[in-house]
């Protein structure tokens, strides 16, 4: 593979995913700068008056979008910040500093034990334990045997790095209760908490309802731009204005972030129960062609020493996990046994020959053996085109191109 610069495979990435006519899912990030703005002008007056006078440190339309979400989770008070990282701090130590705990359980595998820099402790004087290192969200059971006190329960709802899991809802029920008999608040990690209402069987504001405090993202699922929201009681809100301004969170103007979020809200929360009903149809289509047979001859088929020496078949893929096989959101993993160079080149080329993009970018496991990749899969508006024999049909263009950089890189070698 050519030797390339990150900047120059990103181009390069993005520029076949904008030319493919089929793709499982189109992020707002992958059109260029011109388009986005053009379609943000073209559609925001569906949403907002945009005779009104733009927001001021957090007025007029960013005041809007509050009260909206607020009142769709059920909550008497919403506080707009721009990320999530920081919407969360400020939570936990106003949580901290109202329950005299700085102590906070959750996962391991939690976003802000994994990709944030150890924020909580650094910035934020917060101290994390963990109840569980099983891929998965915490038992009660677990939450019961925590051998030493703490102040909240955080709960990535759902958990990403573990394939987007969710619990069952009594089991979540259960978690909450457990929490709740050793003194501590609850507070839900919701940046995808918007496409968990399928898995749950319950509406969102049930679901949000059991915490204490929740904080929802707007570009990861709804396809805005930014912005991040925290929702809880009054008080706990106007305290969190106050830490918000303190971690420089009081930005002068937002209102492109919040247009985008209202226009998230109205187009594609409703359309997120189909996207997780389609990502079902998705995965059971890459777990099938992955295990299919495939016909091989020769030393490809392990009979013999040189070509046609022999046949056999052989699954598509030597080993393969798709997780969860029944997904709990529109967002799962796939696994496969390839170093993630491979992987990468093999589907920037199907994107570029085919105009169709299977799988966007995959990465080193970290958690596994040596040659052992992953990659997150979304389907959204534009994957329910795909059928279940699409699906198959890409998997084989794709395994074709991941053998053959495989066999270049091993001949290289």
């Amino acid at each position: 593979m050519a030797d390339t610069s990150e900047q120059d495979e990103r181009r390069r990435r993005l520029a076949a995913w904008h030319a493919s006519g089929r793709i499982l899912w189109r992020s707002h990030a992958d059109r260029p700068l011109g388009e986005q703005l053009a379609a943000l002008a073209a559609d925001a007056s569906s949403v907002h008056d945009l005779d009104e006078w733009a927001d001021v440190y957090g007025n007029g339309v960013v005041a809007e979008l509050e009260s909206r979400v607020a009142g769709l989770l059920g909550f008497a008070a919403a506080a707009f910040f721009p990320t999530g990282t920081m919407a969360q701090q400020v939570a936990l130590r106003c949580w901290a500093g109202r329950t005299g705990n700085a102590t906070v359980a959750l996962h391991p595998m939690a976003h802000p034990e994994v990709h944030e820099g150890g924020a909580l402790s650094v910035v934020s004087g917060l101290r994390t334990i963990h109840p569980t290192s099983e891929p998965r969200l915490p038992t009660a059971e677990e939450i019961q045997a925590t051998d030493e006190p703490f102040g909240t329960l955080m709960l990535e709802l759902p958990l990403r790095d573990a394939g987007f899991v969710l619990p069952t809802w009594d089991e979540l029920v259960a978690v909450v209760a457990a929490a709740r008999e050793r003194d501590a608040v609850v507070h839900f990690d919701g940046a995808r908490l918007w496409e968990s209402t399928t898995h749950f069987g319950r509406p969102l504001e049930e679901i949000a309802g059991l915490a204490d405090s929740v904080y929802v993202s707007f570009y990861k699922s709804l396809g805005g731009m930014s912005g991040a929201m925290l929702v809880g009681s009054s008080t706990l809100v106007e305290e969190a204005r106050v830490w918000r301004h303190r971690y420089g969170g009081q930005v002068f103007q937002q209102y492109p972030a919040a247009l985008s979020a209202l226009l998230g809200l109205e187009r594609e929360l409703p359309r997120l129960p189909s996207y997780v009903a389609h990502a079902r149809v998705v995965a059971a289509a890459l777990a099938q062609e992955f295990a299919q047979p495939v016909r091989v001859t020769g030393s490809e088929a392990g009979t013999g020493s040189g070509a046609g020496s022999g046949s056999g078949a052989v699954p598509a893929a030597p080993w393969f996990r798709v997780h969860p096989r029944q997904p709990h959101t529109h967002q799962f993993q796939v696994w496969l046994p390839y170093d993630a160079r491979v992987l990468n080149e093999a589907a920037v080329r199907q994107a570029e020959e085919t105009g169709v993009v299977l799988f966007r970018r995959w990465f080193d496991s970290g958690s596994g053996p040596p040659g052992v990749s992953v990659t997150e899969v979304t389907v959204a508006q534009a994957g329910l085109e795909w059928t279940a024999d699409d699906v198959r049909q890409a998997v084989r263009e794709f395994m074709a191109r991941v053998k053959a950089e495989a066999g270049a890189e091993t001949q290289a070698g």
